[in-house]
């Protein structure tokens, strides 16, 4: 798939300490099919200041923010959509005329999936993690009414912080609980990492649970979410919250909301890169 830039291409990019490919692939799929005069470049930067000010002086429309950036960005920008206010946590920079907005599609994202699979909000969950992913899912989890959950994380201070935050209790480690709802948010079971072929969750815990939600989107298919699909769990994939928090990225620096199949096929082409 081709793109030639010319002088009056609209340039997006996205920041990461490890960037990937998915973005990239999925938002100049659908800027291709769609006609649209965009190019979308993965970057890193040593300098996020300076970074954040190259968006304004060469009129970069967006930017997707990835770790270790989402909460130093907030600095930065000159307005905080109230996404990125309720968690300090920003991945997406919206530039218009030189005003930087800040959002969090991930939090969109986790809203929206809740939603769309009906989880009932009286349901007990465990979350493991406390990090910036965690707490745009433990906001989410907690505007949408749910009230019983667990902060699994190693970092007590973080891990009591996003607790008290949110409403809900701290533990180091589940141990003997099994909530219904088990939801990892760290990078347990992302291909390449140290962690690769861990469980986020114990094998008891997960065969006790009535639903499954991993964060991690490379693989789709985690150890965890393998794990409890053999099990025969409904399953939440990080590559659910990638896909639709990609989409509301493409929206806000297009204005253009594609079709189911467009936005499909673009999930589809950004998996094989």
């Amino acid at each position: 798939m081709s793109h030639s830039p010319s002088r009056d291409t609209v340039l997006c990019i996205s920041l990461a300490g490890r960037p990937g490919t998915f973005g990239v692939r999925f938002h100049n799929h659908l800027y291709q099919q769609l006609g649209l005069d965009y190019y979308y470049k993965a970057m890193t930067t040593q300098d996020l200041p300076a970074a954040v000010a190259g968006i304004r002086a060469l009129g970069i429309r967006g930017c997707g923010v990835s770790m270790p950036y989402k909460e130093a960005c907030l600095a930065l920008v000159d307005e905080v959509d109230p996404s990125a206010a309720a968690i300090d946590s920003v991945n997406t920079l919206v530039n218009s005329a030189g005003h930087l907005k800040a959002y969090n599609t991930d939090y969109l994202a986790v809203r929206q999936l809740l939603a769309e699979r009906r989880i009932d909000p009286a349901t007990g969950f465990a979350l493991r993690g406390s990090g910036g992913m965690a707490k745009a899912v433990a906001s989410a989890l907690r505007d949408a009414g749910f009230g019983d959950g667990i902060i699994v994380a190693r970092n007590e201070q973080a891990g009591r912080q996003l607790a008290d935050v949110c409403g809900y209790r701290w533990l180091p480690e589940l141990q003997d609980r099994c909530p219904p709802m088990l939801i990892n948010v760290t990078p347990i079971g992302m291909a390449g990492g140290p962690e690769a072929d861990q469980l986020a969750f114990s094998e008891t815990a997960i065969a006790a649970a009535e639903r499954v939600f991993d964060v991690v989107a490379l693989p789709a298919r985690t150890p965890l979410i393998r794990a409890a699909e053999a099990l025969g769990k409904p399953v939440i994939t990080g590559l659910d919250v990638i896909a639709l928090q990609a989409l509301e990225q493409f929206v806000l620096y297009t204005g253009v909301r594609p079709t189911a199949e467009q936005v499909a096929a673009a999930v589809a082409y950004a998996r094989e890169g």
